[in-house]
């Protein structure tokens, strides 16, 4: 994967302490942004902290904190990744915890909308900005146990669309991003549930969070503009092509 160059550039990544969000803040700050993420606590922020070099801040704010979240992304940024997200409840419609159930739709797409529309004013105001959110295959497709989830991600894919219809004429670059299959602590728990084909892949053939986290910074960058407004998926071969990806067998 080549080198990308996003020097000058400012970036927020929520849930950036581990996995995709992880792999994709050193991206981002090997292509030179200034980066921080997000974390839900100090340990996880700190622990992050030491693995990564220090042009990146990280700060402490649950993405469900709106307040918070708006406070961050007060002074502005360039980019803003809607990474952070949750599973959870896995369970059959009938027998799931509603209070659960809603809490998945505020971390997955609420927050991700609270985000997007602080994040756009300033993106407005200075003539443009980018702004990923991370989809999945769910949200286009039910999932045995995933009804939470299956349910926010569709809804998060048809924001995505919205804020590509309402503000792409004014710079504003709205992408939704599957990543596949990968090798994350969410596909930890989706495999100790046992529910639906994916909990019963193999860890060894998940796929490792850098290639993902690499096609996201990609999509920063001024060359994936024909994607702009679209749902976009790792997995899939005209996407690799544009973006210099190995094509797989």
């Amino acid at each position: 994967m080549r080198p990308l160059d996003l020097s000058g550039k400012t970036a927020l990544v929520t849930g950036g302490n581990r996995g995709i969000g992880l792999a994709l803040v050193r991206e981002l700050s090997r292509a030179g942004a200034r980066v921080t993420f997000t974390a839900r606590n100090q340990a996880n922020a700190d622990a992050a902290l030491k693995e990564l070099d220090g042009t990146v801040e990280a700060r402490v704010c649950d993405v469900t904190d709106r307040a918070g979240m708006a406070a961050l992304l007060e002074p502005g940024v360039d980019i803003l990744v809607n990474n952070a997200g949750v599973i959870g409840p896995i369970g059959h419609i009938a027998e799931v915890d509603p209070a659960e159930w809603a809490r998945n739709i505020e971390t997955n797409l609420t927050a991700a909308f609270a985000a997007t529309q602080s994040a756009l004013r300033g993106m407005v105001a200075r003539g443009g900005g980018t702004i990923v959110n991370l989809s999945s295959g769910a949200a286009r497709n039910a999932m045995e146990g995933w009804s939470a989830y299956c349910s926010g991600k569709a809804g998060l894919a048809m924001l995505t669309q919205c804020v590509a219809k309402e503000y792409g004429d004014r710079g504003i670059r709205a992408f939704g991003f599957a990543p596949g299959v990968v090798d994350t602590d969410m596909q930890g728990a989706i495999r100790a549930s046992g529910i639906n084909p994916v909990s019963q892949i193999p860890r060894g053939n998940l796929a490792p969070p850098e290639e993902p986290a690499w096609a996201i910074a990609w999509l920063c960058t001024a060359e994936a503009d024909v994607f702009a407004g679209q749902e976009v998926d790792v997995r899939h071969e005209p996407f690799r092509r544009a973006a210099g990806l190995e094509i797989r067998a």
